[in-house]
């Protein structure tokens, strides 16, 4: 399963939009380090479910009429203070946590309603633009301390005559949690002595920073865009590649909606329905959040999500099954299953992903899409399904 961190300096609604988005019951308050222990949970990105190709929707648990809903780990990490790298806060534990994360939501405040410790201050005093780096720059300098501390052992290799540099660099970085792939792609990219003793400070940092990129790229979620100013949705813009305006809050108290059964509202729409009986505060909150909503196609939460996995992350759904025809598995379950790949995954990849011994056993694939056998060096479309044939089917 995927995993995504959400990370970011105290009270900036990390916690609101971990509950939003995953219904788990969780503190949350307005004092800093609100969460200490990390919260994990599931949430859900959104795609079209490939059954509005058929005649009837494939009542799927995690499908509504045609919108599907696919597992991710959602990971909530305290929140994080200027020289986290350095142990402030707490703050090497914290970044620890974020070591096995595919990728990470920078949560900020857009509002400008705290300051950079994370302490409550008036709505626009504090500007949000210098937040924007905040998280990046904490994480390339931790990851650089961990390349320092570990730095002598890595020169005390290279007395040997097998000694080589891109070995000795694979292995100190791989337990960061990049691929060997990861490694190898960071090195082609920088330039650097083949002798240990000669790499200065800001070779380091350079490794560091690169291998950082690549395993833990961030989108920027521009959280309390309920109470935060056009002007200064447009200079975040500027200052990153990702951002997506969000109201967390507004996420949060659309799905207690429905669970009450009192709004109609599927995660990700642009608008919701009123079904039952409010209040007239009740009323009106929900009135602003659908004002916000129409301003920015939707609360943010569920396209955080969906752009840090599609976008960011590169990757797609298919959908494997055992009847080509029916799209069914063994039970005559349509569409029962999917799962998230990278773009350029084959069928060998999907059988993998399914099972170690269908994809031991694999013999050949069939896309259920065009009933044709494909080549195992195909690569996969989103939404495609496919029927993998295996000795262990």
């Amino acid at each position: 399963m995927l995993s995504l961190a959400l990370a970011g300096k105290p009270n900036a609604g990390k916690s609101t939009f971990y509950t939003a988005a995953t219904l788990a019951d969780v503190d949350v308050a307005n004092y800093p380090f609100t969460t200490v222990d990390p919260n994990r949970g599931v949430a859900t990105v959104r795609t079209e479910c490939p059954c509005l190709e058929l005649d009837e929707r494939c009542g799927n648990d995690r499908c509504r009429d045609g919108t599907r809903y696919v597992p991710i780990e959602l990971l909530d990490v305290a929140g994080l203070v200027p020289g986290a790298h350095e142990g402030r806060g707490l703050g090497n534990q914290f970044l620890d946590e974020l070591t096995n994360a595919d990728a990470i939501l920078n949560v900020l405040d857009a509002s400008g309603s705290t300051n950079a410790e994370g302490e409550p201050v008036e709505v626009g005093s504090h500007d949000p633009v210098e937040d924007v780096e905040f998280i990046e720059e904490e994480m390339n300098q931790w990851l650089t301390g961990i390349i320092d501390r570990n730095w002598e052992s890595v020169e005390r290799k290279s007395r040997s005559p097998e000694f080589d540099i891109n070995d000795a660099l694979t292995d100190l970085m791989t337990g960061f949690g990049a691929t060997t792939a990861d490694v190898a792609a960071c090195l082609r990219a920088l330039d650097y002595p083949e002798d240990p003793i000669q790499w200065t400070d800001a070779d380091r940092e350079a490794l560091a920073s690169e291998v950082r990129a690549r395993t833990k790229p961030i989108i920027l979620v521009a959280n309390k865009a309920d109470i935060a100013d056009e002007e200064t949705f447009q200079r975040l813009e500027d200052a990153a590649e990702i951002v997506i305006p969000a109201t967390a809050d507004g996420e949060l108290a659309l799905r207690r909606g429905v669970e009450a059964g009192v709004v109609d509202y599927k995660p990700g729409d642009a608008e919701f329905e009123i079904t039952g009986d409010l209040s007239d505060s009740q009323q009106a909150g929900l009135e602003r959040i659908r004002e916000v909503m129409a301003e920015y196609g939707g609360t943010g939460v569920q396209s955080a999500l969906n752009a840090a996995v599609y976008d960011l992350l590169d990757h797609l759904t298919a959908y494997p099954v055992q009847n080509e025809t029916k799209w069914t598995d063994g039970q005559g379950n349509v569409l029962p299953d999917a799962f998230l790949l990278p773009e350029g995954s084959t069928p060998t990849d999907l059988a993998a992903a399914v099972h170690t011994d269908i994809a031991e056993g694999y013999l050949h694939a069939v896309n259920g899409k065009t009933k044709r056998r494909i080549s195992d060096d195909y690569e996969l479309d989103d939404g495609d399904v496919i029927k993998i044939v295996s000795t262990a089917s």
